[in-house]
C-alpha cells in the first residue's frame, strides 16, 4: 500500500484534547518530527481534522 510522510508544523497546545490524541495518533508530538504512514482514507481523515497543524510532505 501508498505510504504518505506526515510533518507537524504547528504546536498543539492550546488545542482541545480531541486534535492533541489526533496528532499523536499519527505518530506526531513536537514541531518538525516527520512520521511516515499508510495513505488509507482514515489516515486521510486524520490529516483533514488537523490539516492546521500538519502538511503532507512530498517524498
Amino acid at each position: 500500500m501508498a505510504k504518505i510522510v506526515v510533518k507537524q508544523v504547528r504546536s498543539v497546545i492550546g488545542r482541545p484534547a480531541a486534535q492533541r490524541k489526533v496528532v499523536a495518533a499519527l505518530g506526531l508530538g513536537r514541531i518538525g518530527k516527520m512520521h511516515e504512514v499508510e495513505d488509507t482514507p482514515a489516515v486521510r481523515g486524520m490529516v483533514a481534522k488537523v490539516s492546521h497543524l500538519v502538511e503532507i510532505v512530498e517524498k
